[in-house]
């Protein structure tokens, strides 16, 4: 039994390795994390050289400099913080819940399984037993779901007698899949979970930010995947996914990379308004760029390559643990209020440059209509 167990993976492992969406991952994703960790080294050694001017003059390639920023409490003498993170069952979102409720933040927790939440419960409550927690089972690739989660939190914020506001959000839910799924409104699942639930919620959750006593933060949980994307559309077809699930071949891989780019542009246009509204110098939002880490999103991948993948980056010290990935996470939500756009990588409270499509202001208005389409509209009201 076993043996055919390991030929059928083998079998399984030989007809991915053959498609062009794992090509897609193996070349363009091992490029993209390498120009991530490029740019960090190229603006830590131009920190470096800030005492040798004359280096720096005669090589503009050491001009980018490095900029990091200190964590900050978001505490006052009468006040409790509370914070929300999504995907926080397991990997990374079980990694940042603990680190922040270590930071004395009253966390909500949001994740599918009710099992797989109580037990993140437990595992937190061992290692920190003056965590203050609250479980909520969200689908966040379903608007009714996230609708629902909304109204459960308000009235969570008020029975538990804490400030009727959120300081934090933490978009971090996601998921890798690769076969075609639709949620309930007829998005692809993928899509669904890595960018429209994320929209969907922090707009839901905008007024409870907004009535913070101190100032807020949105952290959005992308990816170093989105510098793979060189051109995009944002027309309805394709920000629904709905462009996608019609392909011979579900382009899973190209599909994560649209949805982890759509978070930056949603993220910078989402600044854009707020600073319309005026509300820019209360309410921040900022981007976390884990790396590789080692969490289940490849378990739809056969695990023989999913190991090797690891194996590789492990070898090139480039694989973190969940723990170190939260770094960024958690460097974004604790910076310094004032400090909005920035897109953190690396740890140590780091920052670098997303590719520059993720920077189009044009195409981030382009999305954020297409995604207010009257489908999602009539779904938030």
């Amino acid at each position: 039994m076993g043996l055919i167990t390991l030929v059928k993976e083998l079998w399984k492992a030989f007809f991915f390795v053959c498609s062009v969406q794992f090509c897609r991952m193996a070349l363009l994703w091992s490029l993209s994390i390498l120009f991530s960790y490029y740019q960090l080294f190229k603006a830590s050694l131009s920190q470096w050289l800030v005492f040798k001017p004359v280096i720096l003059e005669r090589c503009p390639f050491f001009s980018q400099k490095l900029v990091s920023y200190p964590r900050c409490s978001a505490f006052t003498s009468n006040f409790t913080p509370v914070c929300v993170v999504t995907g926080a069952t397991s990997g990374l979102g079980l990694a940042t819940a603990y680190e922040l409720s270590k930071e004395g933040y009253v966390v909500a927790i949001v994740g599918r399984s009710q099992q797989l939440l109580s037990e993140t419960v437990r595992k937190i409550k061992d290692w920190n037993e003056d965590a203050h927690l609250k479980a909520f089972q969200v689908d966040l690739s379903s608007i009714e779901s996230i609708v629902e989660f909304k109204i459960s939190l308000r009235q969570w914020l008020l029975d538990s007698h804490l400030h009727y506001s959120i300081q934090i959000l933490i978009n971090n839910a996601g998921i890798l899949a690769t076969s075609p799924r639709v949620t309930a409104e007829g998005y692809d699942q993928m899509i669904g979970t890595n960018f429209i639930g994320a929209f969907a919620l922090t707009k839901l959750l905008l007024p409870l930010l907004e009535s913070s006593p101190v100032s807020s933060k949105i952290v959005n949980v992308t990816s170093f995947t989105h510098r793979a994307v060189i051109d995009v559309q944002v027309d309805e077809g394709t920000v629904s996914g709905k462009r996608f699930l019609r392909s011979v071949e579900y382009p899973y891989a190209h599909i994560y990379e649209y949805s982890k780019l759509c978070l930056i542009l949603f993220s910078n246009e989402l600044h854009r308004q707020l600073c319309l509204m005026g509300k820019s110098n209360h309410i921040f939002v900022n981007l976390a760029d884990p790396g590789v880490v080692q969490t289940n999103l490849m378990r739809e991948v056969p695990a023989i390559l999913s190991w090797l993948a690891f194996f590789v980056f492990k070898r090139l010290r480039m694989l973190q643990s969940p723990e170190c990935g939260a770094d960024s996470i958690i460097d974004a939500a604790l910076a310094p209020p004032g400090t909005s756009g920035a897109y953190f990588f690396g740890g140590k409270g780091r920052t670098i440059n997303p590719s520059g499509l993720s920077r189009n202001a044009k195409l981030a208005r382009e999305l954020w209509e297409s995604t207010s389409s009257d489908s999602l509209k009539s779904n938030l009201n």
